[in-house]
């Protein structure tokens, strides 16, 4: 117990564990543009059994208490598959919740990087919730918008909080947005392009097709080697385990629209694709889980907007992109007109392309030469140790 009152408790036991998640409704309350996570899915989220992402990492959950009360949380990550990666000796932070209070923040992150210290790590980055094949970055901007699936949404004296206990910005990633309608078709490809794309697909290299539900684990397999080998060169990523990819594939399988994802095939070989997703998080607002609620019942609301009022608008290009070597070919501007086409006629009407690093020139200007704007910004920060 400091002299401020603030204990910070490892959450270690299934009870401490459930007081970690169920204070995340805390900060958020009476905020109508947070979206609250289904409380089956942030309990494996934190099951070393069950999330994959624990088999090459250790996670520790820290609580902070003041009077009885729970005040803030934390995780300290250790992801040793990232530093192998990058050849880096970092840890990283993430699931920071914490009520406007900057004693209570200050103690929390000194827990986190105390713990990281301890292990060996140089540096602190965050926040990962766990790694950037998860939700990642704190939001800086557009906070009376709610985030679209699998983006993250915080309160903005957040990132007081946090540049106050001594972060510096290491990497900004935005998010795209676009009206569906104005993105371009094939017909409106420049000329050049056109007739390039037009004779790779008519002489048969390139096919491009829906995803094969009836064949649903040999289709994961293809896209999970493309996602690892084309984005491979990334600032932070991190490739993914298969069994990491098979735990997000049956996550999605339920809400994904196979019409809206693309597998680009050359000579049947996989060499590119298009992930985007329904944004599902408009019927999950709706349906607002909450510790006290049965979560059978939140499922029925939740499915009740999702197919009967079918409220969403939006769409999530999530992963777009094909294998360097074919990048030249127009493929990767047809794989975004085929998306439009598709979302125009299930009845999207807004398209979110997210997240694109900062440094990420080439697919930024692709994107702004569609016409694609800026419009919600995400920060991750760094500290030594």
């Amino acid at each position: 117990m400091s002299s401020s009152g603030i204990e910070i408790i490892e959450c270690t036991t299934p009870q401490q564990r459930t007081e970690f998640i169920h204070f995340q409704w805390v900060p958020y309350k009476g905020n109508p543009n947070w979206i609250p996570p289904l409380l089956s899915d942030r309990q494996t989220f934190f099951d070393k059994t069950k999330h994959p992402f624990h088999q090459h990492a250790e996670v520790a959950m820290f609580l902070a208490r003041r009077d009885g009360q729970p005040v803030g949380t934390i995780c300290a990550i250790d992801n040793f598959k990232h530093n192998e990666f990058h050849n880096e000796n970092v840890g990283m932070f993430g699931i920071f919740e914490c009520i406007n209070d900057r004693a209570v923040a200050g103690a929390l992150f000194d827990r986190a990087e105390q713990w990281l210290k301890a292990r060996g790590r140089s540096a602190i980055r965050g926040p990962f919730n766990f790694s950037t094949n998860e939700e990642c970055g704190l939001l800086i901007d557009a906070f009376d918008d709610t985030p679209r699936l699998m983006m993250t949404y915080n309160p903005p004296y957040y990132q007081d909080l946090i540049e106050r206990a001594g972060y510096t910005k290491a990497m900004d990633m935005y998010a795209y947005r676009k009206d569906v309608s104005q993105l371009p078709t094939l017909d409106a490809f420049p000329p050049k392009l056109k007739r390039v794309t037009e004779k790779i697909m008519e002489r048969g290299e390139i096919v491009i097709r829906n995803v094969d539900m009836k064949h649903f684990d040999e289709e994961v397999a293809k896209l999970k080697t493309i996602y690892n080998a084309a984005w491979a060169r990334n600032w932070g990523f991190v490739p993914m385990t298969d069994a990491e990819f098979d735990h997000l594939a049956r996550g999605l399988k339920m809400v994904l629209d196979p019409d809206l994802i693309f597998v680009v095939e050359a000579k049947g070989k996989p060499v590119g694709m298009g992930l985007t997703l329904p944004d599902v998080n408009e019927p999950l607002r709706r349906a607002y889980p909450r510790p006290g609620v049965p979560e059978w019942w939140t499922l029925i609301k939740f499915f009740y907007n999702l197919k009967f009022r079918k409220v969403m608008k939006y769409i999530r290009v999530l992963v777009l992109g094909v294998l360097p070597e074919y990048r030249v070919s127009g493929i990767d501007g047809l794989l975004y007109a085929k998306t439009a086409e598709a979302a125009m006629k299930k009845g999207y009407y807004l398209g979110e392309l997210s997240w694109i690093l900062e440094n990420n020139v080439p697919m930024r200007k692709a994107l702004e030469s569609l016409g694609c704007e800026i419009y919600k910004t995400y920060r991750i920060y760094e500290k030594p140790l």
